[in-house]
């Protein structure tokens, strides 16, 4: 909708008639988010994979400290490429086939780096896995909440992350069966990433057969085909209702502001969103939870616990970090996105701080201190999934106007792949230096100043269907927090 437009925001959504809550349409779209999760799955085992791999592959290939966050920075830097490139590209040739796509090089790429000889190899087939990785991370999402009635879009959407999670739970469980049982075996670690090439088969031949994204089909004139793809998971009524939305708002964006970059320059309210974009996706990276989740064993180990016993404690923030996603996947459409962002950040800087403690102030020699720190550990991950992860990656794909939604989603998670980058890169040389208590009192300190940005700058979507949600970006009304909540309730 355009700037100046008059119509009230609440007259899209109030037309549009009840979704059944049960029925032939829930389960099509739930069969929809399976099969399109594989591809969170994939990003899951990819990211997660090395956490273990990484000491047998050190250790095989001659890796340094420095060399060592290379191979695992190689994936984020190159996720942060596929983010912003895959956001044209689904913009362009529709999220279905971008999705096909990125199925072939999830599997490419695992294939270099299980056949890969020498380090330089290895960082290549690392870098395919991480475009697809970042492409994954925002076609996925951005397919899903384009797919799902806004009554459910927040735990449809979601449920990307709780595979993304999932995936990590099953590298680090393949890890360390892997790694106790045949750990003595050379290359050990090229059987760890060979599994992943399994879900990419799985999403490439489900992908075969689910529909494009209606919202995409109307942007390109494919109207008929976008209400078929509704009436398969919408009633007729409503389906012919919401396409009638999603019409009203394609055609008021024309000519230039339909094209991605150009789309929001002569707007200084999106100027706004994409910033506020780009701030939320690097104050989820600031957190340090990928710190975690890549080098959790190294953290174990530098807490206390033996190689072997790190590996298997490693399970435990993967298994909290999936019970989170199912807690946040219920809270979704029940809980505001700002009221979750707040108290995610409240409670992971609260956990930086207490680890930091305790890794500064309880002895080394101390055989409580591993156990204590890995609890904190622990409770750290699950207050970052349940309030965090699965609500940053929902708001993303709800905020931004349709034409440039996987361009704003793009930029957006350029930087956020980008700081991931670099706290993977930095995070050996920073436990080496300042110890494990300094890098968290460094996560603390950056949490403060993330909580006041969220409270000041961040627009609440939950409840709200893209089509107003594009009007109230638009004109600056998503802004004013409490008029825009009240006029939400009144709807």
């Amino acid at each position: 909708m355009v700037a100046n437009s008059t119509e009230s925001p609440t007259l899209r959504d109030s037309a549009l008639p009840d979704m059944p809550k049960t029925g032939p349409f829930r389960k099509r779209i739930g069969l929809i988010s399976v099969v399109a999760c594989f591809g969170g799955l994939l990003f899951g085992y990819d990211t997660g994979v090395i956490n273990g791999a990484l000491r047998p592959m050190s250790q095989e290939l001659g890796l340094t400290a420095v060399s060592e966050g290379v191979v695992t920075s190689s994936l984020v830097f190159a996720a942060a490429v596929g983010a912003v490139t895959c956001g044209q590209i689904c913009d362009m040739i529709g999220r279905r086939r971008t999705i096909l796509y990125l199925a072939l090089m999830f599997f490419l790429g695992t294939l270099v780096v299980v056949l890969a000889p020498n380090v330089a190899l290895l960082v290549v087939g690392r870098i395919l896995l991480g475009l697809a990785v970042g492409g994954a991370s925002i076609v996925v999402p951005v397919y899903l909440s384009e797919l799902a009635p806004h009554e459910i879009r927040g735990s449809i959407s979601g449920r990307n992350e709780v595979a993304i999670v999932t995936g990590q739970l099953a590298a680090f469980v393949v890890n360390a069966i892997i790694g106790n049982v045949w750990g003595h075996i050379d290359g050990i670690w090229r059987v760890m990433f060979a599994i992943c090439a399994i879900p990419a088969v799985c999403l490439f031949i489900g992908m075969l057969r689910m529909p494009e994204s209606p919202r995409w089909l109307v942007e390109h004139n494919r109207r008929d085909e976008a209400l078929a793809v509704l009436m398969s998971v919408r009633t007729e009524e409503r389906a012919r209702a919401e396409l009638g939305a999603v019409e009203v708002v394609a055609e008021a964006s024309t000519g230039d502001q339909r094209v991605g970059y150009r789309k929001f320059v002569f707007n200084k309210w999106l100027v706004r969103i994409v910033l506020v974009g780009m701030g939320v996706a690097v104050c989820q990276q600031l957190t340090g939870i990928n710190s975690i989740m890549y080098y959790g064993q190294v953290v174990l180990i530098e807490s206390g616990f033996a190689e072997n016993a790190a590996l298997i404690a490693n399970i435990a923030p993967g298994v909290v970090a999936v019970l989170g996603g199912f807690f946040a996947l219920y809270m979704m459409d029940r809980v505001d996105r700002r009221t979750t962002f707040i108290t995610g950040l409240s409670l992971t800087t609260t956990f930086h701080l207490l680890i930091g403690l305790c890794s500064k102030f309880m002895a080394e020699d101390n055989p409580l201190r591993a156990w204590v720190i890995l609890a904190l550990i622990v409770g750290f991950v699950a207050s970052m999934q349940s309030f965090l992860n699965v609500a940053v990656w929902v708001w993303l794909a709800e905020v931004f106007p349709l034409p440039m939604r996987g361009v704003g989603i793009g930029v957006s998670q350029l930087f956020g792949w980008g700081m991931n980058g670099v706290i993977a890169l930095v995070f050996p040389s920073l436990v080496a230096g300042v110890g494990i208590s300094g890098v968290f009192f460094i996560f603390a300190i950056v949490g403060v100043v993330a909580l006041i940005f969220i409270a000041t700058q961040v627009p609440e979507t939950r409840g709200i269907s893209l089509e107003k949600m594009e009007e109230g970006v638009e004109t600056g009304m998503a802004y004013r927090f409490r008029e825009w909540r009240r006029m939400r309730d009144e709807q």
